[in-house]
């Protein structure tokens, strides 16, 4: 995983008591413990009690954290470790016989969480990038992701803008969000994989109007 300058000083900040940073923590990487809840099957309680613990132990252990970079793989073995805990409480048969180490953790499980940490990190610029256009422009976006679609007519109707200019005020809308600092940093990291992910981005805008 790439060494983040971002989540790097956010550590550091949060190290030192800054409450805003832990926020941004906290939202930033809160996709990413959730998606993994859902890849265990976990319901929304259990979802919420794992969520809970991974952040309360986050807390504790957040000043022994030597390496900042590494916090999304702590967070993801921390996840996944309580995930387990969970199951095997419960007696589902989904739970392993063993707690895995990190150590323990196959490649392909590796790769996996390399994804989740991936589309996670492009919601998390997506939100960003969306939460900073005007307001009109939210409303607008989050209507043309609906689905089943809005018709034109009726976003004219609820916005109050003719048909005609839905069209170029959605262009401009996103080309504010690709020249958005963190859509940019984000599209520069991992070129390759933008086109891939396009679903995943749909997904982070509908995140982000809700």
């Amino acid at each position: 995983m790439r060494d983040d300058p971002t989540v790097t000083g956010l550590v550091a900040r949060a190290q030192n008591g800054d409450q805003c940073a832990w926020d941004a923590l906290v939202e930033r990487y809160a996709p990413l413990v959730h998606s993994i809840c859902r890849r265990y099957r976990l319901g929304p309680g259990n979802a919420e009690d794992v969520s809970q613990n991974v952040w309360l132990t986050l807390v504790g252990q957040l000043g022994n954290l030597r390496d900042p970079a590494a916090l999304p793989g702590w967070l993801v073995t921390t996840t996944r470790r309580e995930c387990l805990r969970v199951l095997r409480a419960a007696g589902s048969p989904h739970a392993p016989v063993y707690l895995p180490d990190a150590g323990d953790i196959p490649d392909s499980h590796s790769r996996t969480a390399e994804q989740e940490l991936l589309i996670a990190e492009r919601h998390a610029a997506l939100r960003e990038a969306f939460t900073g256009l005007p307001p009109r422009w939210q409303q607008l976006l989050a209507l043309l992701i609906e689905d089943p679609p809005v018709p034109y007519t009726q976003i004219s109707a609820t916005l109050g803008i003719p048909i005609g200019s839905i069209g170029p005020i959605r262009r401009r809308c996103l080309d504010k969000l690709r020249c958005h600092p963190a859509i940019t940093a984000l599209m520069n990291g991992d070129d390759d994989g933008a086109e891939a992910d396009r679903p995943g981005l749909r997904a982070g805008a509908a995140a982000a109007s809700g």
